[in-house]
């Protein structure tokens, strides 16, 4: 098996030492960033690397080989799933808003005697109407016409 060392010393199991007399208790040691080496059946290994308290990534240790293996956090799978859909939303609301309009216009085609026609476009008023909004709602008309 391979041998994996980090800050702490090497990550394989070491040999067991005789237990220190009764009066000298030793002191607790912090935990480190490896944890224990997990046997696999085979020439395998695994070594857990936390940070903080949270799992971030394992050696794996086979076939006279060392790998780093990050491990995926649901958090960080649902922020990138956030930030995704809202790239997605974004680019359909510029893509609505940016869509192409109809031209106003339709074909312009000279017709017949010089004429232009343009098709698909109402008739323009012959004249202004500057009359207030309730003259045109009671379709009222003038008595006297201004020339």
């Amino acid at each position: 098996m391979t041998a994996i060392f980090n800050p702490t010393g090497p990550a394989v199991t070491p040999l067991p030492r005789p237990a220190p007399p009764p009066a000298a208790t030793p002191a607790p040691t912090p935990a480190g960033p490896v944890g224990p080496v997990l046997e696999l059946p085979g020439d395998a290994a695994l070594v857990p690397v936390n940070r903080d308290g949270r799992p971030v990534g394992v050696f794996v240790a086979a076939g006279g080989r060392v790998r780093y293996r990050r491990v995926v956090e649901p958090d960080q799978l649902v922020a990138a799933a956030t930030g995704a859909f809202a790239v997605a939303a974004l680019t359909a609301a510029v893509a609505v808003w940016s869509r192409r309009r109809p031209p106003s216009v339709g074909t312009v085609t000279m017709g017949p005697g010089g004429w232009v026609s343009l098709r698909g476009v109402p008739a323009p008023r012959l004249r202004p109407d500057d009359r207030p909004w309730w003259a045109r709602l009671l379709r009222a008309r003038r008595l006297v016409v201004d020339r």
